[in-house]
């Protein structure tokens, strides 16, 4: 483990460090990965672009995520609940419970996302291949399944069209997240 504790652990990490993916509007920078911290978590950071519906309605079986809002406003479904957390609020999203989120303003917005355990980081990589600018024409759908299968994730594309006209979101479907 090359993590907390060990003394080749990073101790600083700056805003140009950490490889980045977009998969859309949605972007992943990755900044702590699983094999740091002993699988305990990992940390990405999500830039949004405005009105961007960044994750439709999903389900993960192993992990909680938490979304630390550090600019603009981003809306929140969990479970029934809808809410918008500003920059500052904490939203829990624990696993079993199906959420999404999104962008709600006219303004670029960004959160860190502390995965636990570890593990899930993985998928936004795997499925970056997958989409566009990476893979040209219409996604494999096959593929695209069997990594949310791998990743316990079970995606609602049907909430799309609903969240999209709910929340005055740009419409088109989002990658899967």
């Amino acid at each position: 483990m090359v993590g907390a504790g060990s003394s080749r652990a990073r101790i600083v990490l700056s805003p140009e460090e950490g490889e980045m993916v977009w998969l859309g509007g949605l972007g992943v920078r990755f900044m702590i990965d699983g094999k740091e911290t002993g699988e305990t978590f990992a940390l990405v950071e999500h830039p949004i672009e405005p009105r961007v519906l960044a994750a439709p309605m999903h389900t993960h079986r192993h992990e909680d995520e938490y979304t630390y809002v550090i600019e603009g406003e981003i809306g929140v479904q969990v479970g029934d609940e809808v809410l918008v957390a500003r920059s500052g609020d904490l939203v829990f999203k624990p696993r079993h419970v199906p959420h999404a989120f999104w962008n709600v303003g006219d303004a670029p917005a960004r959160a860190l996302e502390i995965i636990s355990p570890a593990g899930f980081e993985r998928y936004f990589m795997e499925i970056s291949s997958l989409l566009l600018p990476a893979h040209e024409g219409p996604p494999d759908e096959q593929a695209l399944g069997a990594v949310m299968e791998r990743y316990g994730l079970e995606m609602d594309m049907s909430s799309v069209p609903l969240l999209v006209e709910r929340h005055g979101l740009i419409s088109g479907e989002p990658p899967p997240a």
